[in-house]
């Protein structure tokens, strides 16, 4: 889905590039914090090198990615076709959805704008915005506020869970907007319990428990049904990013740097999966990657604006929307793509 200076970047150098841009012209703004659209012109007129297309390799699930450098949502068949788009409005250019899950079933897709403070409930059939926490621009941690939001979940209780990174602290949000729940907290930062070290993934589990990744401890942390830590973890990673547990109950995180990287880690710490490589197979900053029904591993590779299907065993990347290098936002493109999220195809 790093040191902490980095980290840093990724939070205030954004956010301050876009307070300048907002001064030029509008023009002016969209080429230089939007390189989907500065980019993408200078492609040249011969087609792209042909990127992996298996398409057995997504086991027949549909694909839902936040396309956040085009702000938009978009789903795709195992085939590439988009058959599914929603495109956000009055957004700064590049500051679309980070992290988009399937709700309800499949009846609602919610999305976190990590650099709008913002998270969003829109229905799947009409593309409205059923429900919103946080207002666009304004990151705060007070009255309704979250600062820099990331992998906001439904849970089974109609309840939103999300990592609020800047304010240190993840928040369980009722439907009448108040929170309910907190692990960390607000404001304050740290290592040992109950603090909490800038969380970027909350991930829920089947028996009610929540994995947390945490960036300036390189930290993996499994909370109970009470959100009391049971298990802790120091990672090999410089910035690890969502945790998702595998069919084998192992952790797969994914390693948010240059060159980036994509680890599978038992319970006890041993690896049992290791994913980095050079050349095109290499990976520039993977925020999340989920392990397929199929055993398959897909990952979203954002700053090579790609999303990519691994074979576990050979290491071979089966299947890829996006071209390598490339933002765009013409069909077959992305541009930093940010967040990922399967359903059955039908």
């Amino acid at each position: 889905m790093h040191d902490f200076l980095f980290g840093l970047a990724r939070w205030l150098g954004v956010g301050t590039l876009l307070l300048a841009l907002a001064a030029a012209t509008p023009a002016a703004a969209a080429r230089a914090a939007h390189p989907a659209n500065a980019r993408h012109k200078a492609h040249p007129a011969a087609s792209p090198l042909p990127v992996p297309g298996d398409a057995a390799a997504l086991g027949g699930y549909n694909l839902l990615i936040a396309d956040r450098g085009n702000n938009r949502l978009l789903v795709l068949t195992p085939d590439k076709r988009i058959v599914w788009q929603y495109d956000f409005q009055g957004l700064p250019p590049g500051s679309g959805a980070d992290d988009a899950f399937f709700a309800d079933g499949g009846k609602t897709v919610i999305v976190n704008l990590e650099h709008s403070a913002v998270i969003q409930l829109i229905d799947y059939a009409t593309k409205k915005v059923t429900w919103q926490y946080g207002e666009i621009g304004r990151p705060g941690s007070k009255n309704g506020r979250l600062n820099y939001p990331d992998d906001a979940y439904k849970l089974p209780n109609g309840n939103v869970m999300v990592a609020d990174i800047r304010n240190c602290r993840i928040v369980e949000i009722a439907p009448d907007k108040r929170i309910v729940r907190q692990a960390g907290v607000t404001g304050v930062c740290g290592f040992k319990p109950p603090l909490l070290a800038s969380p970027n993934g909350d991930t829920p589990l089947a028996n009610g428990h929540v994995l947390v990744s945490t960036i300036t401890d390189h930290m993996l942390r499994e909370l109970d049904q009470n959100w009391k830590e049971i298990f802790k973890l120091k990672l090999p990673l410089k910035y690890p990013s969502d945790p998702q547990l595998t069919k084998a109950g192992n952790f797969l995180i994914a390693d948010y740097s240059r060159p980036g990287r994509i680890i599978e880690v038992a319970r006890d710490g041993t690896l049992v999966w290791d994913y980095k490589a050079e050349g095109e197979g290499g990976l520039a900053r993977p925020s999340l990657a989920l392990e397929l029904p199929n055993g398959n591993v897909m990952a979203n590779d954002d700053f090579n604006h790609r999303v990519i299907v691994i074979d576990k065993a050979t290491k071979k990347i089966l299947w890829q929307y996006g071209y390598t290098g490339k933002p765009g936002r013409d069909p077959g493109y992305l541009s930093i793509p940010d967040g990922l999220d399967i359903i059955k195809a039908d």
